[in-house]
């Protein structure tokens, strides 16, 4: 793709990677009025986007793919993650058992995996908001780019 995309394409394939971030706000949304369920709402809106508008718009086509290779990325990190997360918490909770652990042992150790689980959530959320920013603001450019650490499902 030689020649620089028409702004109406161009603005779509930002809100094609753009849209990424308001699933994950949604997420939280969810979680802080108390239902706690994950859902990866994150590639809803890029893939409704790309589904509609790929036929219509190559560049739309090219930019959709990698906007929902890399939140599909991001949810199978997550999922990981959180299934880490609930071995080291059924491991504590199994050690503390057979060994007659104190409860405040098993405190202060699942306050411990709870500091590092929200550092990497944390993380996680400051790069991928750099990241899709960045993605989107090269695509209303014109420009290609090519998301870090992505899991290339759709070609």
């Amino acid at each position: 793709m030689r020649e620089k995309p028409k702004q109406q394409m161009r603005i779509w394939a930002t809100l094609c990677h753009l849209s990424a971030l308001l699933g994950w706000i949604l997420v939280f949304f969810l979680v802080f009025i108390g239902i706690p369920l994950y859902l990866p709402l994150n590639l809803l809106a890029p893939l409704i986007i790309w589904l509609f508008k790929k036929t219509q718009y190559p560049w739309i086509d090219l930019q959709g793919k990698e906007s929902i290779n890399f939140q599909f990325s991001l949810t199978i990190y997550t999922l990981v993650i959180i299934a880490i997360s609930l071995v080291i918490v059924l491991t504590t909770f199994g050690r503390a058992v057979t060994i007659n652990g104190s409860s405040n042992e098993i405190k202060n150790t699942l306050d411990s995996l709870l500091i590092v689980l929200m550092s990497l959530i944390l993380f996680k959320l400051v790069l991928q908001s750099f990241v899709v920013t960045f993605a989107a603001i090269k695509a209303y450019k014109g420009e290609y780019y090519r998301y870090p650490l992505t899991i290339r499902v759709l070609r």
